[in-house]
Parts: C-alpha cells; structure tokens; sequence
C-alpha cells in the first residue's frame, strides 16, 4: 500500500511530462510535413 504513495505521483508526473514532450513537438513543427521525409529517402540523389 505505501508503493502507491510514490508510484501515483511518478505515475502522474510521468504523464505531464509526456504530454508536455508531445505539445512542445507539436508547437515546433514537427508533425507538419509527415510525407515529404519518407519520400525524400526514395528520391534517387547522386549529388550528395
């Protein structure tokens, strides 16, 4: 029963901090072109 006293709290903190990592992603930029990425890989550059 005392386990629950520290692990709720972690348990808690570990979620706004998820979501706090996700909202600050998503603030960035970071979810705005999900396609051009993958298809710059396929894309054949002999250049680099």
């Amino acid at each position: 029963m005392e386990s629950l006293y520290l692990l709720v709290p972690l348990s808690i903190a570990l979620v706004f901090g998820a979501l706090w990592i996700f909202f600050k992603a998503s603030d960035d930029g970071q979810f705005d072109d999900l396609e051009g990425p993958a298809l710059r890989v396929l894309q054949d550059d002999d250049n680099c």
